[in-house]
């Protein structure tokens, strides 16, 4: 006896970990927030450039790790000639190739910015993805600290543009320089420490998630965290850590505060100035350092006075500091922040950081700062890698995604969706008929107006309504055989009737509402529909005043 054929099994439909769909809302709030950066970037001088997904691993910089199969942190594969090529990490690097490939041919300063999907091969968690969109901007070739301080205010711009009000947002700037001078300060210099020195960044990276003891923690022996599960630290001794600690101070609500390099009085008092001219650094306790003090940033030069590099970096604080705020920035918009660390080792001089200071709700119903949403710095060796010679460059990278959702607690983002079509019901099925209900749909987009043709099942013609009902359109075209015949059509305003349905009962009372259908003539379909839907769009104009 012969065994049936064992069905085949369906292919189960599954989404890979760590990628999203996409609906469509989210793609229209998506180019919504895109089109106002867009516009900012533009008025800041600003062209557009596009890069392939695919570079060359080693073209993606020094940060990725040294392996046999480079597919840590990046998706790899080999091409036919046995060269490995991995999705784009970020959109820098791939800039930097474009920049080195093109050299002769760009005018410098190259003032660029590029929208883009990058990849990240790494562990997906709750609002971590392996999948998210940049927004990124550049300039290459500019020398000074200007062009860092400009990329700040834009920042800021930005932010404000897409409707987050100061007070809601503050561009937080920092410099490679100053946390590299501090290394050196305390023992950490030179090319054998550089593994050290990335880990005591990355330590004091984490202020935010594991408070100061956390990351005393990291910066010695290790942490273990509440799993059990052990992070080596940096294996700092105690002096060391001590004068680490001096980037930051932590305030009695256990919220984290900051070193700002700021000579401007907008937020200072007399009882804040609590550093007076003729005490010693050594006197000073590091959380008396307030915001505003005015001789905070002399002060921490005086507390690193070793180190030449720290001075170079402080000095062109200074300078950025000066730049904003002759351009009318003050530190409630931009300021300056020695704790802030950017992960990335290419960055040579200043870093800042895009920072959201508003309170949202997360997954567990708890009230938390959102943070961050997007960042950069100056990146002086990256095109130089491929050149043999110094290609100065700056930029900022916004995280689309997360900037979203900050928007959406905000509700400054995705509120209004898109006006759906006109809907063109069919009520025969011959070709004439369809011929005849194809040119009204066309009428409508050759008007500039979003229409569509019923594709589904005619016949069922209550169907059609529920569909337009749905979709949410706004009206819908009726022609039979009776007024095929007589040349007209009928326009029925679906939202009206809507509206109407549910507040009129008799009788009388509809008869002098606005109608809700009409009647005309075939020639005057165009203009009547856009009648209506001029009246929806100030009815809508008058609900959202009220």
């Amino acid at each position: 006896m012969s065994e049936k054929a064992k069905k085949p099994q369906k292919l189960k439909a599954r989404l890979p970990r760590g990628f999203v769909d996409r609906s469509s809302a989210d793609i229209h709030a998506t180019n919504e927030m895109i089109e106002k950066i867009r516009g900012v970037y533009e008025l800041y001088g600003f062209d557009p450039i596009e890069t392939p997904l695919f570079e060359y691993t080693d073209a993606l910089g020094k940060f990725l790790p040294d392996s046999d199969r480079p597919n840590e942190g990046v998706f790899s594969l080999t091409d036919d000639d046995d060269q490995w090529m991995s999705l784009r990490y970020d959109l820098t690097a791939p800039l930097a190739r474009h920049v080195a490939e093109n050299f002769n041919e760009i005018q410098l300063p190259f003032r660029t910015y590029r929208a883009g999907y990058v990849f990240r091969n790494e562990k997906p968690g709750p609002g971590r993805f392996r999948q998210f969109m940049q927004f990124d901007a550049d300039t290459i070739g500019a020398f000074g600290v200007q062009a860092d301080a400009e990329m700040c205010m834009m920042m800021a711009d930005t932010l404000e543009a897409l409707g987050i009000k100061r007070g809601d947002y503050v561009i937080r700037v920092n410099n490679r320089k100053v946390l590299d001078g501090v290394m050196e300060a305390i023992g950490l210099g030179g090319e054998g420490n550089a593994g050290r020195r990335l880990n005591v960044l990355r330590a004091i990276d984490k202020l935010d998630k594991f408070g100061p003891e956390g990351v005393k923690l990291l910066l010695g022996p290790g942490r273990k965290d509440e799993s059990g599960d052990f992070t080596k630290g940096a294996g700092l001794d105690d002096a060391q850590i001590e004068r680490i600690e001096k980037l930051y101070i932590i305030r009695d609500d256990g919220r984290r505060d900051y070193f700002m390099f700021m000579q401007d009085a907008e937020l200072l008092s007399d009882d804040q100035i609590l550093v007076s001219q003729n005490r010693m650094p050594s006197q000073i306790d590091v959380g008396q350092m307030v915001l505003g003090n005015p001789r905070v940033l002399e002060l921490f030069l005086e507390l690193f006075p070793e180190s030449e590099m720290l001075k170079e970096g402080v000095r062109e604080l200074q300078q950025i500091s000066s730049l904003v705020r002759s351009a009318g920035y003050g530190t409630k918009r931009i300021r300056i922040d020695v704790s802030v660390v950017r992960g990335l080792e290419y960055y040579t001089g200043p870093v800042y950081e895009a920072e959201l200071t508003f309170d949202v709700t997360n997954e567990k119903g708890e009230k938390v700062v959102f943070g961050s949403v997007g960042g950069g710095g100056r990146y002086d060796g990256l095109v130089s890698r491929f050149m043999g010679q110094p290609v100065p460059a700056t930029g900022f990278s916004i995280g689309v995604s997360r900037l979203m959702t900050a928007l959406k607690n905000l509700g400054k983002l995705g509120q209004k969706k898109p006006l759906a079509p006109v809907l063109v019901t069919v009520m025969d099925g011959d070709v004439e008929s369809m011929g005849r209900y194809q040119r009204f749909t066309q009428a409508l987009r050759n008007a500039g107006i979003r229409a569509e043709m019923y594709q589904g099942n005619w016949k069922k013609f209550g169907n059609q309504l529920k569909y337009a009902d749905r979709m949410g359109a706004p009206i819908a075209i009726i022609q039979g055989s009776d007024e095929r015949a007589a040349g007209i059509v009928q326009i029925k305003d679906l939202i009206e009737g809507k509206r109407l349905s549910g507040e009129i009962e008799d009788n009388a009372a509809w008869r002098e509402a606005r109608v809700a259908q009409e009647t005309v003539p075939e020639a005057e379909l165009v203009a009547k529909v856009r009648e209506i839907l001029a009246a929806q769009a100030e009815d809508r104009r008058r609900a959202e005043s009220n």
